[in-house]
């Protein structure tokens, strides 16, 4: 059980029902009447963010989240499978679950596969991928002084853009968590 008054970012805990992770918190200690936290909390299945205020006495269950690394396999159209690497079981996985930056993960990646109470409900790739670029329009010498950027395709199929002077071929490093161009790789 954890109260309200030990409550820190990134903790997650059961409530009505529900698994939530807070974001943010704040202890608010008004000049009269009795204390209270204040906080931002996301709904660890859904992704919903919702505002709300804590008696700092009240209790919750602490809810464990477990993230396990797995082999990203192939997918055959409906499902996406990955491997555990330690008892090579497979998992298979519905594209629903599946968040906006998988477009940047290609087989044989290991990701990292979260579920609660054997509920798998996300997957979060790797921070950082290195990609090849398999289709972007030809820069021109002189084209640096600003930062400009020309769409490219990556091996994956994910579009992003990218630098004038990145060609067709060159493997980039790219940030999954907001799906822009770091450096070459």
């Amino acid at each position: 059980m954890i109260t309200a008054g030990d409550f820190r970012n990134g903790v997650t805990f059961e409530m009505d029902g529900n698994v939530v992770s807070i974001i943010e918190f704040q202890h608010v200690k008004p000049g009269k009447g009795a204390a209270f936290v204040r906080t931002k909390i996301r709904n660890v299945i859904t992704g919903a963010v919702t505002e709300r205020t804590f008696n700092p006495t009240e209790k919750f269950p602490t809810a464990f989240i477990e993230r396990k690394d797995m082999e990203y396999l192939y997918n055959d159209g409906d499902l996406y499978y990955f491997m555990d690497s330690e008892t090579y079981e497979q998992l298979p996985i519905s594209p629903s679950i599946l968040g906006d930056n998988f477009k940047f993960v290609k087989e044989n990646m290991v990701c990292k596969v979260l579920s609660y109470k054997g509920n798998v409900f996300g997957v979060e790739p790797p921070n950082f991928v290195e990609l090849q670029v398999t289709q972007t329009d030809p820069g021109f010498k002189g084209d640096t002084a600003t930062n400009a950027t020309k769409p490219a395709t990556l091996e994956t199929g994910a579009e992003i853009k990218v630098p004038l002077f990145i060609d067709e071929g060159e493997m980039i490093r790219i940030d999954t968590r907001t799906g822009e161009y770091m450096e070459r790789a």
